[in-house]
């Protein structure tokens, strides 16, 4: 099995220019990312540090959840606090901008997680109407 979704997409400096459909694009595949989706969610609760956020995403790879909150913090949607203690104590929250998504992002979840069976069933009609015997 290898590893997806290694590469943390980056806005482009000038995404802005030229036409508005590139710059929207480029936030929501930050946005629309399904770690990124999680993490927002988790962190609309409040702080929570790096460890319990990889115990609480179910699947996430230590460097998946590093890749995810360093975007979320260079795009202005996550805090990082670092306490001087021993070992050294890392806390992330949600920034103004980030409990604004947030609302949009507890919706979309919430509704994924209501309509889940609906979507199975969906799927599992198309992959009958669609198998090829």
């Amino acid at each position: 099995m290898k590893p997806e979704h290694t590469h943390v997409p980056v806005l482009p400096p000038n995404s802005h220019l030229g036409s508005d459909c590139r710059g929207v694009a480029a936030v929501l595949a930050r946005v629309g990312d399904k770690w990124t989706v999680l993490v927002i969610m988790l962190l609309g609760d409040g702080p929570r540090r790096f460890n319990e956020l990889k115990r609480m995403v179910g699947g996430i790879s230590q460097r998946m959840l590093t890749l995810t909150l360093r975007g979320l913090e260079r795009d202005g949607l996550v805090t990082r606090t670092v306490f001087p203690t021993v070992p050294p104590r890392v806390d992330y929250e949600l920034t103004d901008l980030g409990r604004g998504l947030s609302h949009s992002v507890m919706a979309l979840g919430q509704w994924a997680k209501q309509h889940l069976t609906d979507i199975e069933t969906a799927r599992q009609n198309f992959d009958v109407r669609n198998s090829t015997d």
